[in-house]
């Protein structure tokens, strides 16, 4: 099994984490009238991949982590597309976003790798 007895042990949830940071910061500016639109869609989704990764974590099988892992890589998705939404409507400057999609892409790296470890180990128990 990939030994992951703890969450914070895993460089991608602390990447998440940061990502949400951002995220929050940067939406902190948003119209006001976005608050119950795109500020707290894009804070739900950044939220998202750090819980999916810590609930994972906590599932008893290997099937299920990679489960969650995949919700968490949707999430990171959704963020991706959210940022870019936010830049096109003038929510977000060009360095902000760029800042947000480099770590939202980072992460999404971290994740794939995430899976690739998860799926190695799955080949490995069924033999």
């Amino acid at each position: 099994m990939l030994n992951v007895q703890n969450y914070n042990d895993l460089k991608v949830w602390a990447a998440a984490m940061d990502f949400t940071k951002q995220v929050y910061e940067a939406t902190s500016f948003f119209p006001k009238s976005e608050l119950y639109g795109l500020t707290s869609q894009l804070r739900r989704a950044a939220v998202s991949i750090a819980c999916n990764i810590a609930e994972g974590c906590g599932r008893r099988s290997q099937s299920e982590l990679r489960q969650f892992v995949h919700i968490a890589l949707g999430s990171a998705q959704e963020c991706e597309t959210l940022i870019l939404l936010a830049y096109r409507l003038g929510f977000v400057q060009q360095e902000a976003q760029d800042a947000l999609a480099s770590s939202i892409r980072s992460v999404s790296r971290m994740l794939h790798g995430l899976l690739r470890a998860i799926d190695v180990r799955i080949r490995q128990s069924e033999h």
